[in-house]
This record gives structure tokens, C-alpha cells and sequence, in this order.
């Protein structure tokens, strides 16, 4: 997949943009994803300054650069203007304004934008834009503030999509959505093809804390204002005004002296901190826009799959064991290593594994000794859930001679399992294994998926009303399963398990009967279609 490249816009300074760039940035390295950062704000250039702790040296080159190579006639690649920056969570590199020494000011004042588009310079960013799709994840473009050259670009040529920083006020919101409507009018009359903007509205130091009536009324003006923005690209039963909310970023005071990072302090953020918020957005923008009705429906489970659908793992498959099986767990790594896995172990129950932000290995082996303990169900949990978007990840379960598998609840004995003794030695597991990590097809990762999923509701407890969709969404898998609909299959997968985590907020219950039995009708035709593939 081509990376994207997403403009941060506010009409107004001030609002906290080029704060919210930069966190989101880090976020979606620390995920997994290859970041590249811009500051085109050259008349007021501060990116650099949000990375200082992260910067070896003061950048000594960027977009000034640019412009001066092009006018020389020297444009270089995107590596010559690249600043990499030191964050230890993924790949994070910065084109800075430029070099901030006495004649910084004077370079940019020199540049006519118009000039310079007349003499091809819109030809030389088509370049280094198809550079930067193709080694970057995401590149986020830091855009100056009003509707000038340099806005057009940002907003107009460059972007896939738009993200506009805005507080509560009529000028900021106002002017926001204005250049939003410019920026797709613009595009029309370019010589290139691009798509109609999707744009994402972000309510910025919203403070609703004291004065909360009158915060709640201009967060309707909010709504109301930038409801159209939603309609290319918002799931057409998700409120606007739900979608607003996940995307309004509080006021917290702390945070509004100097450039600072709440994401690299606030690792674990509850409700109440601007990282939380943070982490929404940055989802949203991991996800491409796309799901929102998960989003709506359960932002924990959202988040999570976007801190798990990184571009590339460190690992291929993570074996997890109880202490009493750590010598075949060895020996299962060591063998998978000779075949070329890239396989690493772990202890069950280690805190760093069920506390970690975004997973290391694209599968997860547990390793059963004589009965699955209750880390390696939890273990087991928190990976089918951190894997909500993703066809084409396993949990495999490997037990030793002393296991029985009946002793197994009913979520793991439905996965295909491989079983140690009685003539399947670790090395003959490790060829098993390696043969599914090479040559699983995605059609039956979303029917066994859809397995482990369906078995896992019948662990969960939830509130009447939260049975009453699930039992909604079981009725709905009914005819994808029968007619062999696999990508409805997995969208409803998708949404079952993220119906099963919202829980509810009074009493709980084991899962009716009526779930029950519709679980194990669908896990049975699907059985059977998967015996039936050739």
C-alpha cells in the first residue's frame, strides 16, 4: 500500500496544530509505521521545536533547501532534506523549514511561490511526493495558517487528506471550513488527479469542564458547522456528533507552556488525559479514515487495532509458555530459527507482554502444559482482539504430551492445534508452523478467525442490552457463512468482536442461551466449510 500524505490546517494560530501533528507523529511510529514530518510553516517555522529532545543537532537543511537546489538546479532525493530524529518507537524523519541561522528570514522572503510553479516547481514536489508514499507509512505536513501560495499547497496539491486544528471561535471554525471547500476546488483545476479531500474536523483546548453549558452549546455550533466535512467518509449511521466528540482535544494547562509531548509522559493514558485524545485521532489517521463504526461503537477496540495493524513486525511468531514447558518452548524457537522464522520467547503471565502499546510478532504460539493457565488466556484475549482488521494473523496452539485438549476452553479447542508426542517431535512442529506463516491464505484466516472470535464471546460477560446486539450481529453472520460472503464475514467478525469488548456499565451476564446456540450453529457450518477447501 502506498503511504499518505495528511495536511494538518488551521485557519488561525494558536489552536494547537502543529502540537497535535507532532504527537500524532510519534503515535503512529510507535505503532509500527515509517513517519515522515514537514514544516512548511516557513514564515513561523516550530516543528523542530516539539522534536528537540528527539534531535541529536539543530536540523541544517530543509524545504529552503529545496527551493534554493531547484532554483540551481539541483534538486537532490528526499534523503539530502531529511532530518532523522532519535525516538526509539519506529521510523520518525523530519524535513524541517530550514536551517535557523541570521539569514533564514531572508531566504524565505526571496521565494515567489507563483515564480517558481511557473518554472516547473510543481513538477519537482510531484517527484518528491511519489518518494515519500513510496518509503513512508505517512507523511504529515505541518501547513501554515490563512489561504496564501504556501497554503494551497499544502492543502490543495499535496494531501490525501486534510486534518483542520480548530477552537471555538467563529473565525477559527469559520475559516477552516472555508479553505476546506477552497482546497477542493483547487483541486479540480489541477493538472493532477486527485480524489475529492477527505477532511478530518479536530475541536482543539476545548475546555467543558467549568463553564459546561456554555461549552455544550458551542460544541453544537461545532457539530452543526462541520457536520458536511463527514459526508465522503464517515459510516452514514455514525452521528457527527459522536465522531466530534472523539475528536475533540481538552484543554489541560499543563500543556500549554512550551513545546511538549504528552504521548512520550503519558504512556498508558486514561480518559482524562490529552493523550487519550490524541491516540483517537492518531487511530483515525492509522486507519486511513475507514471503520468508524467500530470507532462508534467500542474506541478502545479502534485504538487497539490500530496500534496492531503496523506495516511490518519485528517478529513472525511469539512463543509464549508457562515456566514448567520453557525447555520445548526453546527448542520450538531454536527450530523455527533454522527454518528461517523470525521467533522469540516469552514467558506467560510477563507484564511486558499484555502491557505493550503495539505487538512485536505477527503470530502468537502458546505453548499448553497440561492445562492453559489463566495468563495464557488472557494472553490469548488480548491478542484475537488487538486483531480486529488483520486476515492474515494466527494463534496457534502447541501442547505437550501431558495436555489433554478437553482440558482447553472452548475458544482454543476450535483452533487448529498441533500437538506434541505420538510422533510429532518440535522440529515436525516448527515445519508445521512455518508452513502456515508462508503459505496461510487469507480466506481461511477470516474463517478461522471468525472461530476464534465467535468462541471467545462465550467467555464474556456483558449487559442485557449489550447481548441483545451481539445476538443482532450472530443472526447477521448467518447468510455471509452460507453464501460464502467472506468479506461480509469479516467485516461482522470485526463487528462482533467489537461488540463483545464494549461491556456495559451496571450488571453483567454470562451469555444467553440464544447466543449459545447460535454461536455454536455458525461455528459448525464454518467448520465445515473449512473442511471442505481444498
Amino acid at each position: 500500500m502506498d503511504g499518505t500524505i495528511v495536511t494538518f490546517y488551521s485557519y488561525k494560530g494558536g489552536v494547537g496544530r502543529s502540537f497535535t501533528l507532532a504527537n500524532i507523529a510519534l503515535l503512529l511510529a510507535r505503532w509500527g509505521n515509517r513517519v515522515l514530518v514537514v514544516d512548511w510553516d516557513l514564515e513561523a517555522p516550530g516543528l523542530h521545536e516539539y522534536f528537540a529532545p528527539l534531535l541529536a543537532n539543530p536540523p541544517s537543511t530543509g524545504l529552503v533547501n529545496v527551493v534554493a537546489d531547484f532554483t540551481d538546479g539541483t534538486v537532490g532525493s528526499t534523503a539530502r532534506y531529511v532530518t532523522r530524529m532519535n525516538s526509539g518507537d519506529g521510523v520518525v524523519d523530519l524535513i524541517a523549514a530550514g536551517r535557523q541561522d541570521d539569514h533564514y528570514s531572508q531566504r524565505v522572503q526571496g521565494i515567489d511561490w507563483a515564480e517558481l510553479y511557473e518554472r516547473g516547481f510543481a513538477n519537482v514536489l510531484e517527484q518528491l511526493r511519489e518518494e515519500w508514499v513510496t518509503h513512508y507509512d505517512f507523511v504529515l505536513i505541518d501547513s501554515r495558517t490563512g489561504w496564501a501560495d504556501i497554503a494551497s499547497i499544502c492543502t490543495a496539491h499535496l494531501p490525501d487528506r486534510l486534518v483542520l486544528v480548530f477552537t471555538a471561535n467563529e473565525q477559527s471554525l469559520g475559516g477552516a471550513v472555508d479553505v476546506a471547500r477552497r482546497a477542493n476546488e483547487a483541486r479540480d483545476r489541477m493538472p493532477y488527479d486527485r480524489p475529492k479531500l477527505t477532511v478530518l474536523p479536530v475541536l482543539s483546548r476545548f475546555d467543558s469542564r467549568v463553564e459546561y453549558k456554555r461549552a455544550e452549546t458551542w460544541f453544537q455550533a461545532c457539530t452543526k458547522t462541520t457536520t458536511p466535512l463527514f459526508s465522503n467518509w464517515l459510516v452514514k449511521h455514525v452521528p457527527p456528533a459522536l465522531m466530534l466528540r472523539h475528536l475533540t482535544l481538552p484543554y489541560v494547562s499543563y500543556w500549554s507552556f512550551g513545546e511538549q509531548l504528552p504521548v512520550l509522559e503519558e504512556i498508558t493514558p486514561s480518559t482524562d488525559h490529552i493523550a487519550y485524545a490524541l491516540e483517537t485521532v492518531a487511530a483515525i489517521v492509522a486507519h486511513r479514515f475507514d471503520r468508524t463504526d467500530l470507532l462508534a461503537d467500542n474506541r478502545d477496540a479502534y485504538v487497539a487495532a490500530a496500534q496492531g495493524q503496523a506495516s511490518a513486525f519485528e517478529l513472525d511468531i511469539l512463543v509464549s509458555c508457562p515456566r514448567s514447558a520453557e525447555r520445548v518452548a526453546a527448542d520450538l524457537v531454536t527450530a523455527l530459527e533454522k527454518l528461517g522464522i523470525r521467533a522469540k520467547r516469552s514467558l506467560s503471565g510477563d507484564i511486558d507482554f499484555l502491557g505493550r502499546t503495539r505487538d512485536v510478532a505477527r503470530h502468537l504460539c502458546l505453548v499448553i502444559d497440561e492445562k492453559v493457565t489463566r495468563w495464557q488466556v488472557a494472553e490469548a484475549e488480548w491478542f484475537l482482539r488487538r486483531t480486529l482488521v488483520t486476515d492474515d494473523r494466527r494463534l496457534f496452539p502447541v501442547l505437550t504430551a501431558a495436555t489433554s485438549p478437553t482440558s482447553m476452553p472452548g475458544f482454543l479447542r476450535n483452533i487448529r492445534r498441533l500437538e506434541l508426542g505420538a510422533g510429532l517431535a518440535v522440529m515436525d512442529a516448527a515445519h508445521q508452523l512455518r508452513g502456515e506463516v508462508v503459505s496461510e491464505s487469507m480466506d481461511s484466516g477470516v474463517l478461522t478467525g471468525a472461530i476464534s472470535v465467535l468462541e471467545l464471546t462465550r467467555q464474556t460477560m456483558l449487559g442485557n442490552y449489550d447481548w441483545f446486539l451481539v445476538e443482532q450481529t450472530l443472526h447477521a453472520m448467518s447468510p455471509s457463512v452460507r453464501n460464502g460472503d467472506l468479506e461480509q464475514l469479516r467485516v461482522l467478525t470485526q463487528e462482533l468482536a467489537g461488540r463483545t469488548t464494549a461491556g456495559a456499565s451496571g450488571a453483567r451476564y454470562d451469555a444467553p442461551t440464544k447466543v449459545n446456540n447460535l454461536v455454536t450453529e455458525l461455528v459448525s457450518e464454518i467448520n465445515r466449510r473449512i473442511k471442505k477447501r481444498p
